[in-house]
This record gives C-alpha cells, structure tokens and sequence, in this order.
C-alpha cells in the first residue's frame, strides 16, 4: 500500500518491486502482476502504478512483451549500472555539445538578419 510519507506513491511502488526482485521473491521470467491487479495491491491509480513499472523498464529490471505482460529480466543480462551512468554522461555531453553548437548557429544568424535589416533600410 503507497503511503502518505510525501515520497510520490510512483516511487513507493517502484522500490518494492525493485526489491522484491532483487530479494528472489520475484524471480527472472516471472511476469509482474497485471497493471490492475497492482494497483489493486497498492492502493494506488493505474497511471501511478504504469509509471513505477516504467521506472523499472528504465532500469533494465522488467521487460515488457507486446500482448504477453511484463517479466523479470534475469539480472545477468540487464544492464550494469555502471554501464547506464556511462551512457547518461556521454548523452549530456552530447547536449551540451549540441547546445553550444546551436547557441553559436543562433547567434549567426541574428547577426545576419540583423545586418540585412540594416541594408534595406537605407
């Protein structure tokens, strides 16, 4: 049951699956309870109860199979979490890279329209 510890209920929800999977009690293979009968469980709305499922996907602990359900991933084969932090800093990197890209293609292009304005005015 989600409860009123002012953590969202999306998250409450989340770390028991999580750790119910990572305790065995919801082994690899294993397909999670319908989105339904969780929130049933949790006390909480389908939409709450998708979002925490979808913090688990992120995550590489459930996998989803179109018209089948959501299972457990075998821990062996989801990704490190090293692996996903390496991931996450190359990609604000990128950003950050592509940002600065941008803000200087804006800038020129200011700078022109600016120059051309002045042009016709005369």
């Amino acid at each position: 049951m989600v409860k009123n510890t002012g953590r969202p209920g999306y998250l409450q929800i989340a770390d028991d699956l999580r750790t119910q999977i990572r305790g065995g009690s919801l082994a690899p293979g294993t397909p999670l309870p319908s989105t339904a009968q969780l929130a049933d469980q949790y006390d909480a709305s389908l939409s709450v109860v998708k979002m925490a499922v979808g913090i688990l996907r992120n995550e590489g602990l459930v996998i989803g199979q179109q018209g089948k359900g959501v299972f457990v991933r075998d821990l062996d084969d989801a990704p490190a979490a090293g692996d996903l932090v390496g991931e996450v800093a190359e990609l604000r990197s990128a950003v950050q890279d592509l940002s600065a890209r941008l803000a200087k293609v804006e800038e020129q292009l200011t700078t022109s329209t600016t120059r051309r304005s002045g042009r016709g005015s005369r």
